[in-house]
């Protein structure tokens, strides 16, 4: 029993410092799939359905029904996983709906986010999109903590080759009451900016500014390089904390399947995967901006 006890207590402690670290606590959005993953989640100018993880108002973009799956084990650590799942309808006249589930943890210390968004063009080349969130915090020897709050994004196309998106989680800070004594914490606001150039079909560049109120300032490059339509190769990086990553990509007709992995010099690898699906999207071009 001595021995549970203070097991239990060593792993949330870790647990509790390994998510401040990672600035995966309270629902955070994390990597927009293996690309957003593999491009140093340089990712607020995506307009395929990874986009529903990094800013909604990418979704207004799609024109097929999307599914896709995402899994990474946060440096190779044993049960300390993430694991993401988004679908997306676009509707021709109302717009587009989008459901996400992410999950994040292991069996002392987990994460549940569950968010509905909707996505519309305010005019051919801008979109703006929303979500609702619902996070849900479980700490077994402690309780569990529940709150609501939201994310709003806009995306221009300012021409074939520039694209710029904001993107705002929980702009405001919202009170996540934990356990049943009282206590409680406030989810922090993160605000995004960033842009992406597509000098040819076969390259993007993108970058971001990103803010966490609580943070500092976090910067993000990406390159995707795709030398045939149905293989592309990226690498990215991230300043705060410092992470390099890379990765592949492989388009065959409907199906994506993207490998990535980040680096950390002191914490090591994290692998990850997607697998995504565009009913009806076999035949069209795939070196577009998404």
């Amino acid at each position: 029993m001595i021995f549970k006890t203070l097991l239990s207590l060593i792993l949330g402690l870790v647990c509790l410092c390994w998510a401040s670290f990672a600035q995966a606590q309270q629902g955070s959005p994390q990597n927009a799939g293996a690309r957003g993953a593999a491009m140093g989640n340089a990712s607020v100018t995506f307009t395929d359905i990874n986009s529903a993880f990094s800013n909604q108002a990418g979704l207004a973009f799609l024109e097929e029904l999307s599914f896709t799956a995402y899994g990474e084990s946060r440096f190779l650590t044993t049960g300390i996983n993430s694991f993401l799942f988004g679908v997306a309808y676009p509707h021709k006249k109302l717009g587009t709906f989008g459901l996400t589930v992410n999950y994040f943890g292991f069996d002392a210390y987990s994460e549940q986010k569950i968010g509905i968004s909707y996505a519309r063009k305010l005019f051919k080349n801008l979109s703006l999109g929303v979500q609702l969130d619902y996070l849900g915090t479980r700490i077994p020897e402690y309780g569990s903590a529940n709150s609501l709050t939201f994310e709003l994004g806009l995306l221009a196309k300012v021409n074939d080759e520039l694209s710029i998106g904001v993107h705002a989680y929980s702009p405001v800070r919202v009170p996540v009451h934990l356990g049943a004594n009282g206590n409680f914490d406030k989810i922090s606001p993160i605000f995004k900016i960033g842009a992406a150039y597509t000098p040819s079909k076969h390259v993007i560049l993108s970058g971001e500014i990103e803010k966490n109120l609580d943070h500092p300032f976090n910067g993000k490059l990406g390159i995707e390089y795709r030398p045939i339509d149905v293989f592309a190769i990226r690498a990215g990086v991230s300043t705060s904390p410092f992470l390099a990553s890379f990765g592949f990509g492989l388009r065959l007709k409907s199906l994506d399947i993207d490998l990535a992995s980040s680096y950390h010099q002191m914490l090591g690898f994290t692998p990850s995967l997607s697998v995504s699906y565009a009913v009806g999207r076999a035949g069209k071009e795939s070196h577009k901006q998404d």
